[in-house]
């Protein structure tokens, strides 16, 4: 069968009236049939063209892979079935990119592939536990209720990173807006006071002299001192992603970091619990499951904690004697996931472990976001204040010689 698509549609309807729409169809004739069936008269039918991606708009990211997983789930506990389930999706979705890997894992499992296994085609949209997760629950006949706990899973981890990038742009944004101010100032206006005070034929104030001199060296090597920054962000970066040694050292760092490392430290431990948690109440081994769980925690001292959790685990001992023994997880969930495996009911005690966290975590990044306003707005006075009170001070000194 040949893969819909969308036709832009003008026409005029039972009562002569012009109207026009969009319907989705193999070719320009069948749409045509298809509308003439429903009353309409149509005069030209085209085929609708692909939206342009700008920039990053079309690529697919996790969002959109949680929105896919919970459309499908929803789908198929409707008892919708799967490969009508996959064109009615792909249908809905506005990105390009999106509707396009929708019909290509549709076409998979028209063919006779099983779901795990037209997804694994996609690793850069589907990582190895989603993959497992769904063929767990293929394997187990309850792929609708795994695609409903793999939903929720990917919607709580999304919006868990989502509130730490919130806590960590901020910030930054706002350094970067007082550095790019503080370079206005120095390049643009300092000069036109300094000519003013060529002028005046007397001592200038230390504290003047001082922000000239910064602003005559800012206006000799502003190029270098961009070049610079541009060049040490991006040795930052790239470090970060070829030098193992260097990113586990940030890693170590960005934990010990005032406030924002408390944020950092609860979010690698509420998608610890949290994908553990999905894993186990998925079936997998939990051995096998903490093999998923290290990459999901976002943090090297968390990988290797985990992957040293995994050593232990597999010799015997339990979850939560060998997660104490590492000395990165607090006592709290220690003792709950000890409950859990005590009372059968791990999966439970590390659901309710992550949705604690994860409340922390929210809580953490509005008390950073309140906290950071006065320091930010402190910083930006001290800065631009101090610019323009430098530039005065010459001329108060001035009003005060002519005033006596």
């Amino acid at each position: 069968m040949a893969e819909g698509a969308t036709f832009v549609w003008q026409g005029k309807d039972k009562l002569g009236r012009k109207t026009k729409g969009e319907i989705t169809s193999s070719t320009p004739a069948i749409a045509k049939a298809e509308l003439r069936r429903q009353g309409i008269v149509a005069d030209k039918v085209t085929k609708k063209r692909a939206a342009l991606s700008i920039g990053g708009r079309g690529k697919v990211n996790p969002a959109d892979i949680a929105l896919f997983t919970r459309q499908m789930a929803t789908m198929m506990r409707a008892g919708v079935p799967l490969v009508q389930a996959f064109d009615i999706v792909a249908d809905g979705v506005d990105k390009p990119k999106l509707a396009k890997l929708i019909r290509d894992i549709r076409q998979d499992v028209s063919a006779g592939n099983a779901f795990a296994s037209a997804i694994r085609q996609h690793p850069n949209e589907f990582d190895d536990l989603f993959c497992n997760l769904v063929e767990a629950g293929e394997q187990s006949g309850s792929l609708e209720s795994m695609l409903d706990r793999i939903a929720t899973y990917k919607e709580k981890t999304e919006s868990l990173k989502a509130k730490v990038r919130k806590a960590m742009t901020y910030p930054m944004a706002v350094i970067v807006v007082a550095i790019i101010v503080s370079g206005i100032l120095l390049v643009k206006v300092v000069p036109q006071f300094e000519q003013v005070f060529q002028g005046f034929g007397a001592d200038l104030p230390t504290f003047t002299k001082m922000v000239i001199g910064f602003s005559e060296f800012a206006q000799a090597y502003w190029f270098l001192i961009a070049a610079g920054l541009i060049g040490v962000a991006l040795t930052i970066i790239q470090l970060h992603k070829r030098s193992k040694p260097f990113r586990e050292a940030m890693d170590r760092l960005a934990l010990k970091l005032p406030v924002a490392g408390t944020i950092i430290e609860k979010s690698a431990i509420a998608r610890f619990a949290r994908t553990l948690s999905t894993t186990f109440a998925a079936g997998v081994p939990l051995v096998d499951a903490l093999n998923s769980v290290a990459g999901a925690t976002g943090n090297s001292v968390f990988v290797k904690s985990v992957h040293r959790i995994r050593d232990d685990v597999s010799t015997g001992q339990q979850l939560n004697f060998s997660m104490r023994n590492t000395g990165v997880f607090p006592s709290m969930i220690t003792q709950m996931v000890a409950i859990g495996e005590e009372a059968g009911a791990l999966d439970d005690m590390l659901d309710k472990s992550a949705s604690y966290y994860e409340e922390q975590v929210d809580n953490a990044v509005d008390n950073l976001t309140s906290l950071m306003e006065p320091i930010i707005m402190s910083v930006l006075g001290v800065l631009v204040g101090g610019l323009i009170v430098a530039m005065y001070l010459p001329i108060f000194q001035l009003g005060a010689v002519v005033g006596g």
